[in-house]
């Protein structure tokens, strides 16, 4: 069951490895707008915003990579726990504050994937 786990764990990492590139290099490509619905007026005023938090979702995805590679099983438990939380947690922000679309895209994967860490 942790392989799993693990294997969720780590596709919430690559996803967010996506959302870095999406918002830190693409934000205002064709990709990055249709994505985020922004006219390339809007995307270039907040451009720096994205990249911004673009590069946060990269501390999630290296966060969450540590926690895989981590040699210790109760310290790599520990880390994916709380970067899977952060993540959880950025979702339910993010669907609340911005698009509830947030909440299937970002919070519901990692959530599952913190349910089968728990039941592992």
């Amino acid at each position: 069951m942790i392989w799993i786990a693990n294997v969720l764990v780590a596709l919430v990492a690559v996803l967010h490895v996506y959302f870095l590139v999406l918002e830190m290099f693409l934000w205002q490509k064709p990709l990055g707008l249709k994505t985020f619905r922004n006219s390339p007026e809007k995307a270039a005023e907040t451009a720096v915003l994205a990249a911004n938090q673009g590069l946060y979702n990269g501390f999630l995805a290296a966060g969450l990579a540590w926690g895989l590679l981590h040699g210790a099983p109760a310290f790599a438990f520990q880390i994916k726990v709380f970067f899977l939380l952060c993540v959880v947690v950025a979702g339910v922000y993010g669907a609340a504050s911005v698009s509830r679309r947030i909440l299937y895209v970002q919070a519901a994967p990692a959530a599952i994937a913190l349910a089968l860490l728990w039941l592992a």
